[in-house]
């Protein structure tokens, strides 16, 4: 499991990056890693991020449709929506809009 420990931290530092008021999807972390056939295991991390001791802002991990799949890993039954909204993302019926303007590529902005 030391290789998939690894991977999930690189996952973690990277969501750590992503802006305020942006999300970016699962795939795209996992294209940014040289992992681009793990978006899976993207979504993996992201449901264990809550063990992490520095927060990592799930919430602005999405798929790449800008569907809020992972929304049943937070606790209550809208809180990953709310999040997105206090930061200023639309959301209707668990789609972001406008998901071209707030979308964040990392391998276009880290690299």
């Amino acid at each position: 499991m030391k290789e998939a420990d690894n991977f999930f931290d690189k996952v973690y530092t990277t969501a750590r990056l992503i802006p305020f008021g942006s999300v970016t999807s699962y795939g795209a972390i996992a294209t940014y890693l040289g992992a681009a056939k793990s978006a899976r295991m993207v979504g993996w991390a992201m449901n264990n991020s809550h063990q992490q001791t520095e927060e990592v802002p799930a919430h602005r991990v999405v798929n790449r449709k800008g569907l809020l799949t992972g929304k049943h890993h937070f606790a209550g039954t809208n809180l990953m929506q709310q999040l997105l909204e206090n930061e200023g993302i639309v959301v209707i019926e668990n789609q972001i809009q406008d998901f071209e303007r707030v979308f964040w590529d990392p391998t276009e902005e880290l690299t």
